[in-house]
């Protein structure tokens, strides 16, 4: 496996743990009564993640194109094996979750007396902040973990849209460098047609789930709606998005064959 390669995996990795924690945004959010601010803070993971996102597409096409000059007709275990990265990014993210709520915590309780971000970076650096991130650790709880949903009050058709958005957003990128494969003569309209897929998933997540999170999340600063309910509707969640990288193993081949002809068509 090539070195490009093997930082596609890791960048892969580091975005959908990014994106997972940012499940954890709206309990600290809530429990420290700052949400804007956390918002913010959260943010700078978030530009991080967006720089990793925009050099994911050109290293793989780069090895698509390398292949295709080398006459390889395909490399389906390399793409196998980001789509698994997200999957595996998604399940760390997961199990981090409450100690980046402790850490989040921390920084929004620091950045509201000092207003400087400059120095909340070197807070987080001195020998004060590394022992922070070390009584921060923490796993989540084993009766957590082991908790069945409850079928009375799951919210299977948010569930269900945030299964489909991650599937949809874990392969478009993917499902369109790789329909280079199916069909070399198109493969720079392919490559250009992920802003077509991605527009699906960002229809569903803004029509659907984003609206009804921050209901929810307005629910629990009303009183309204108890914190551990709100914990436990973040779960599921999170265990939407882990199913949904799992989905995108089924999806990706049957994506990027319409894609590659969706690109001789357009």
């Amino acid at each position: 496996m090539s070195t490009q390669i093997i930082f596609v995996l890791i960048l892969t990795l580091l975005i959908n743990l990014i994106t997972t924690l940012s499940y954890a945004v709206r309990i600290v959010g809530v429990r420290t009564g700052r949400i804007a601010i956390t918002f913010s803070l959260f943010n700078i993971l978030v530009l991080f993640s967006r720089t990793a996102n925009t050099l994911q597409a050109p290293l793989l096409a780069k090895t698509v194109e390398q292949d295709l000059q080398q006459h390889i007709s395909s490399n389906m275990l390399v793409f196998r094996y980001i789509i698994f990265s997200c999957t595996a990014g998604s399940i760390l993210g997961a199990f981090l979750i409450p100690t980046f709520q402790r850490l989040l915590s921390g920084a929004v309780a620091h950045f509201s007396v000092h207003k400087s971000i400059p120095r909340l970076f070197y807070l987080g650096f001195s020998g004060a902040g590394m022992l922070f991130i070390k009584e921060s650790l923490k796993m989540p709880s084993r009766e957590h973990l082991l908790e069945l949903p409850d079928q009375r009050n799951f919210p299977w058709r948010i569930f269900l849209y945030n299964l489909a958005a991650t599937a949809v957003i874990t392969i478009s990128v993917l499902s369109c460098v790789y329909a280079a494969y199916l069909n070399p003569s198109y493969r720079t309209t392919a490559s250009n047609l992920s802003g077509v897929i991605n527009g699906v998933a960002t229809v569903l997540m803004a029509l659907f789930i984003d609206p009804h999170l921050s209901i929810l999340t307005d629910d629990v600063v009303l009183g309204k709606l108890a914190e551990s309910s709100f914990r436990k509707y973040i779960s599921y969640m999170v265990l939407a998005r882990v199913g949904g990288t799992l989905l995108a193993q089924l999806l990706f081949l049957p994506c990027a064959q319409l894609i590659a002809l969706l690109a001789e068509k357009v």
